[in-house]
């Protein structure tokens, strides 16, 4: 019993085709309506249809293929009605695309076709499949088109190359007959005549000998302007080559000179820091004062008590944030797992990055938070909190691999701190020049 136009819960009426019917689909799809129109009444038919109800089903489908496409897709009674007719005609695949298991022999474009007529659960997945088959069967069909084609090519090739052989050697047998006629010729002429005509044989032969040169003139011309346009087009390849290496270096120059850049600013950073800190007026300073005495009243070194922090101790990672042009790297699942390894990964990333939010507007620091991409279903959809970058790694590239990328990605002298428990992490962003915290301390800070 076929359902109503409005479908059932089991049904695939509410799927929807997201791309255009591919071609083939689309001829079987109008031969099926061509095929069922004949056993509806006028009636039964849409109105835009009607005037195609005396029409053969070939000429139906010639002129009326594009107005019965379109009453299919967007008139459900009619195309339940053809449905109908279809499940007549083809009872064994209508009741297989019912069960959700097509016949295995059967045509892919019929199978998509009854499909999209009959709209069981999936029809769109078999259309879609149904469509990449036959783009399939194109290709490969064209590509043995121009194997074909390639084939033939060569077998013509191979007739002109021999047609030429022998047409050179048919040539040359006429020109070598030609000489020992003209040989023997020679010989009759200068023996039949008489010194008055030497002086004409001989002319006869420089004017031979100027042809001669002549035409061995225009085939080295010939040549030379030949070799010309090859060189020409030579040159047009080198220059195009040489700017495209032009092009190669000024882009690679870019990336040095915005690392260098950015050290020079990490200098300049630093070196106004210095000068905050060390707060010298340049006035009062004099050369007696730099010695190092003990004045006085004042302390000396031994008096004043060391001082030094645990590495457990967040005042460290405060420090470090503190330096000019800092760039806080975070191992995010490293982090989340130590901390609240119970929550969900959704609600650690956002746990996270909320918290690195605050402490990149309390610093100015800047904070990249790196995630394993392997462990993504699908891909995250979030906007990254401000102050904060989130990178997810690539598939194949571990999060660790990423995190060493973006240390080697740094310039030398800039202070990057990565925080991560992982011993072979911290061990490979150390070796790279970057400060290596523990994700203890990140979170101690953070808290």
């Amino acid at each position: 019993m076929v359902e109503t136009a409005g479908g059932g819960p089991g049904d695939g009426t509410a799927e929807v085709l997201d791309r255009p019917l591919p071609d083939g689909v689309r001829r079987r799809v109008v031969q099926i309506v061509s095929d069922g129109f004949g056993g509806l009444t006028v009636a039964e038919l849409p109105a835009q249809l009607r005037q195609y109800a005396r029409f053969t089903p070939t000429r139906r489908a010639k002129f009326a293929g594009n107005a019965m496409a379109a009453a299919l897709e967007t008139e459900p009674l009619f195309r339940q009605r053809i449905g109908e007719k279809f499940r007549e005609a083809q009872p064994e695949l209508s009741g297989a695309l019912d069960s959700g298991s097509p016949p295995p022999a059967a045509d892919p474009l019929d199978v998509a076709a009854a499909a999209y007529v009959l709209r069981p659960a999936g029809w769109v997945k078999l259309v879609t499949a149904a469509g990449e088959e036959a783009q399939r069967a194109d290709a490969e069909r064209a590509d043995e088109e121009s194997r074909a084609e390639l084939e033939r090519l060569r077998a013509e090739l191979d007739r002109s190359r021999e047609q030429i052989r022998t047409e050179t050697e048919r040539l040359r047998s006429e020109l070598e007959s030609a000489k020992r006629e003209a040989e023997v010729l020679h010989r009759k002429l200068r023996a039949a005549l008489s010194d008055v005509k030497r002086g004409e044989a001989a002319l006869r032969r420089v004017h031979g000998e100027i042809e001669a040169v002549r035409t061995e003139g225009a085939a080295q011309v010939s040549a030379a302007e030949s070799e010309s346009r090859r060189l020409k087009a030579r040159l047009g390849e080198a220059e195009a080559a040489l700017e495209a290496t032009r092009r190669a270096v000024r882009e690679g120059r870019s990336v040095e000179d915005m690392r260098v850049r950015l050290l020079l600013d990490t200098l300049l950073d630093a070196a106004q820091g210095l000068r905050r800190e060390l707060a010298l007026p340049p006035v009062s300073v004099r050369p007696a004062e730099t010695v190092d005495a003990v004045e006085p009243g004042r302390m000396t070194p031994k008096d004043i008590a060391a001082r030094a922090l645990s590495e457990n101790d967040p005042a460290i990672l405060d420090q470090l944030l503190a330096l000019p042009q800092a760039h806080l790297v975070v191992d995010g699942y490293n982090v989340t797992k130590t901390g609240y390894p119970q929550m969900p990964l959704e609600k650690q990333r956002l746990r996270l990055l909320g918290q690195l939010s605050a402490l990149a507007a309390q610093t100015g620091a800047e904070v990249t938070c790196v995630f394993d991409g392997a462990e993504l279903a699908a891909p995250v959809l979030l906007a990254p909190p401000r102050g904060v970058r989130v990178l997810f790694s690539k598939p194949g590239v571990t999060a660790d691999e990423l995190i060493r990328q973006l240390v080697r990605a740094e310039p030398p002298g800039r202070p990057v701190i990565v925080a991560s428990t992982d011993r072979e992490v911290a061990d490979g962003v150390a070796r790279a020049g970057a400060r290596p915290v523990a994700s203890a301390v990140l979170l101690k800070r953070l808290s």
